[in-house]
């Protein structure tokens, strides 16, 4: 049997498509945030008393239409992902691949449970992991996509082992660096007090945050005066400046390893490419969150700075477990790389 018959093709293309709609679901949550509108639907798993599922159109207004589809394209997901591990199931004869479609499962219905809990419990804190676990939820099924590919049975071993464990090893950093940048900007969204600093690439004028009590005491005078905002305080805006600088030593970071991994010769295509589009997302990435502040946090422009940092995050993820497949072929179930060696011994 081929190594790479429909039944395995089809299981990667679904895979593909799961991944998607997680992103589409992400893009969603975004908007519920950006929005303010995590809690115009009050009650769970019920949307205002009726079933989820039977929820009259009419009343999809306003805030409750983003919560309340949200919680429909969440419900959608879920039943793709227990989809998706049945085929998995079926189809694959590696055993981690099983366990990994089944920690899918898993991780949705946790994900499902948070959402639910953030909103009976009026608890920000359960909408920060909901937001963040939706991060790992997208990679893992971008992971299942991609050990279920055609590419990843065709990955050779490194030559160049140093070399290979050099760039695995400060792509790792870089994608964990970018995970702290999304709690740093998951944060951010979730205290809902719009921009604690309203200019950029300047801080109030100039370039370090002001937050000393009287500065602090100013500054939520004119925001009361001219915004109408909830007030900051220092920690607010120490963490949106924090924001700020770790996005450009991620920015400096991630362009660096991007660039060596484009030049070696041992990195396969593919995984080239994808460091090629990892450096275009990273920047777009940034000039997006400048645009955020400039537009005040329009809702379109701070879900477009979700949607494209997730991708940020997950071709990091991706990468580096391509380079740890380079490295421990035998770890990965490459049939075709010991069929190889087999053949090299004969």
């Amino acid at each position: 049997m081929s190594q790479f018959d429909l039944p395995k093709r089809f299981l990667h293309w679904y895979a593909v498509f799961v991944a998607a709609s997680v992103l589409v679901l992400i893009c969603s949550g975004g908007l519920v945030t950006s929005q303010d509108a995590g809690m115009a639907v009050p009650d769970w798993p019920n949307s205002f008393g009726y079933n989820m599922f039977l929820f009259p159109i009419s009343r999809w207004v306003g805030g409750v239409f983003f919560e309340h589809t949200h919680r429909l394209i969440a419900s959608g997901v879920g039943l793709l992902t227990v989809v998706l591990c049945v085929l998995t199931l079926i189809v694959e004869n590696r055993v981690w691949v099983k366990w990994l479609a089944g920690i899918a499962v898993l991780a949705v219905i946790i994900q499902g449970i948070l959402g639910g809990l953030r909103v009976t419990e009026h608890n920000a804190i359960l909408g920060l992991f909901h937001g963040c676990l939706a991060q790992g939820f997208f990679c893992l099924v971008a992971t299942i996509a991609l050990v279920t590919s055609r590419f990843w049975r065709q990955i050779d071993p490194a030559a160049n082992q140093r070399e290979i464990h050099t760039l695995r090893f400060w792509t790792f950093t870089v994608t964990a660096m970018l995970f702290v940048q999304l709690l740093l900007g998951a944060s951010m969204r979730h205290t809902h007090t719009g921009l604690a600093i309203p200019d950029f690439p300047t801080v109030y004028g100039g370039f370090f945050p002001p937050i000393d009590a009287a500065s602090v005491a100013r500054i939520n005078a004119a925001r009361a005066a001219t915004q109408a905002a909830p007030p900051v305080t220092a920690g607010l805006i120490s963490l949106q400046y924090v924001h700020r600088l770790w996005a450009v030593l991620i920015v400096v970071c991630l362009v660096s390893v991007a660039t060596s991994i484009l030049r070696s010769r041992e990195i396969p295509g593919p995984a080239r490419l994808a460091a090629g589009v990892w450096v275009a997302l990273v920047v777009v990435q940034f000039l997006l969150g400048a645009w955020t502040i400039w537009s005040n946090k329009a809702a379109d422009i701070a879900t477009s700075h979700v949607f494209v940092g997730a991708l940020t995050f997950m071709i990091g993820v991706l990468l580096s477990i391509v380079l740890s497949a380079m490295l421990f072929p035998a770890q990965r179930g490459n049939v075709a790389v010991t069929l190889r060696k087999e053949g090299a011994r004969a």
